[in-house]
């Protein structure tokens, strides 16, 4: 649409683009073109001042510049690390921990820690981290040498590069995995391969990770998967013959104890996943809120919405999160049940810790408006609340629904209320739904677009 950069300066500066980011589009024309008289100078100024006043807002004119003395007091000062290093723990989701692998014993005799990620000091920080110095972070391997007992050999092997084709280190990797009684296998990306102009056409472990793994696995060692990425990857092989894998994203500096808390106990992990894991990436897009279908997927029927060679559900759902002890759910209150237009709604359950350690669970409501004039999700996320619990402990949850929560843009692009039934899904994760009831909403109720 635009022939040139004073062309795209122009047409984008009279449709409201206030600010031009990276492209220098707006410095090198906007003088050219007010001489030319084709953008007036108010119509810069009105941009700049628009600019100025967010700046304003946000408080950036009350102290510009930093005081150099000050934050050296400040960065990475003890109450700092304290927070990202409670950040990190509670980032941290178990995907999978079968026969209670985890946690870890810290007196094992020999554990081997290898991948190419386990003594990576870049990877943690994440993409857009900018300022942030490799040398503050912690690895994997320097948070489980703090945590181990002085008799525990610790083994460490890179076993292959993120990416690359080379198995040159396979040898070594599998040496340190047959003389340890566990395997902590520390896979996944690079930091630069997520965050902005880093699309992958693949979900899978780049390279040969997966061979890493695979023959690991063949070794006969139990092996503990530590991922790092910032997207979710198609780990199907993993997911059904690793016993305990560890979703760790980019953790930050304090990344390294915080993985080492999760793996030997010290922290009991309750992060839930904000995306969905698919098994393979013919399955994307995949999100819990989809549409419904005319034809929904049942497994015994071939003319449903489904695959023929892979199940048709996630490989880990939204919201899911294991913890090393169990939550039970009980006592679902609606009220009321039938609502007007004026009206809240409540939303009481209680939540139990049923096992023997404290941990956090993360309670999720999602709602369904069955019938409406425009297809609606399946289901919707409208809160969630993160509880600690003692063993035996028992804490009631209780959630506010306005209407708007309800609402949605109609076929003339109200926002609305539709009258008629709304079902209520409380659980662990999407697809782990505990307790379930309805409300039925009396009055159709426009609201005004914000």
């Amino acid at each position: 649409i635009a022939g040139n950069i004073y062309e795209a300066a122009e047409k984008a500066l009279k449709a409201g683009v206030d600010m031009d980011m990276q492209g220098d589009v707006y410095r090198r024309a906007l003088v050219q073109l007010v001489r030319e008289g084709r953008i007036p100078e108010g119509l810069i100024d009105d941009a700049v001042r628009r600019i100025l006043k967010i700046k304003f807002m946000l408080g950036l004119f009350d102290r510009p510049y930093v005081d150099p003395e000050r934050a050296k007091k400040i960065i990475k000062c003890r109450e700092h690390l304290e927070a990202a290093l409670e950040i990190a723990r509670k980032s941290i989701v178990l995907l999978k921990n079968d026969g209670n692998l985890l946690p870890l014993s810290r007196d094992l005799g020999s554990i081997a820690v290898i991948g190419p990620l386990a003594d990576d000091h870049e990877a943690p920080l994440g993409p857009w981290s900018c300022l942030g110095d490799p040398k503050d972070v912690v690895t994997v391997l320097e948070g489980i040498k703090s945590k181990v007992s002085p008799k525990t050999k610790v083994l460490y092997a890179k076993g292959c590069d993120i990416e690359g084709s080379s198995k040159e280190g396979f040898d070594e990797a599998l040496r340190a995995a047959r003389e340890s009684e566990v395997v902590i296998a520390v896979v996944g990306e690079s930091r630069d391969m997520s965050g902005e102009a880093a699309c992958r056409a693949y979900l899978d472990l780049p390279g040969v990770q997966e061979d890493l793994l695979k023959a690991l696995h063949a070794t006969g060692t139990p092996i503990v998967m530590v991922l790092m990425n910032g997207r979710p990857l198609s780990i199907s092989w993993a997911a059904e013959n690793i016993p305990a894998i560890i979703e760790a994203w980019f953790l930050g500096v304090q990344a390294g104890y915080a993985i080492a808390d999760v793996i030997f106990g010290d922290y009991n992990p309750g992060g839930k996943l904000p995306v969905t894991f698919p098994r393979t990436v013919g399955q994307v897009p995949i999100y819990y809120n989809h549409k419904n279908t005319g034809r929904p997927p049942l497994p015994d029927v071939k003319w449903t919405s489904k695959y023929l060679d892979i199940p048709y559900t996630p490989l880990f759902p939204f919201g899911h999160g294991l913890s090393y002890t169990r939550f039970e759910y009980s006592g679902l209150e609606i009220s009321p049940v039938e609502v007007g237009a004026n009206d809240t709604v409540k939303v009481r359950f209680r939540v139990r810790n049923v096992g023997d350690r404290e941990g956090d669970e993360v309670a999720q409501l999602y709602i369904r408006d069955p019938v409406a004039s425009v297809t609606r999700p399946v289901k919707e996320l409208k809160g969630f609340k993160r509880v600690t619990l003692k063993p035996g402990e028992e804490k009631t949850i209780e959630f506010t629904l306005m209407l708007e929560d309800l609402s949605f843009l109609n076929s003339e692009m109200k926002r609305v209320v539709e009258p008629g039934e709304f079902r209520v899904m409380v659980g662990s994760s999407s697809e782990d739904i505990r307790l379930t009831g309805s409300f039925t909403v009396k009055d159709y109720v426009e609201f005004p677009l914000m």
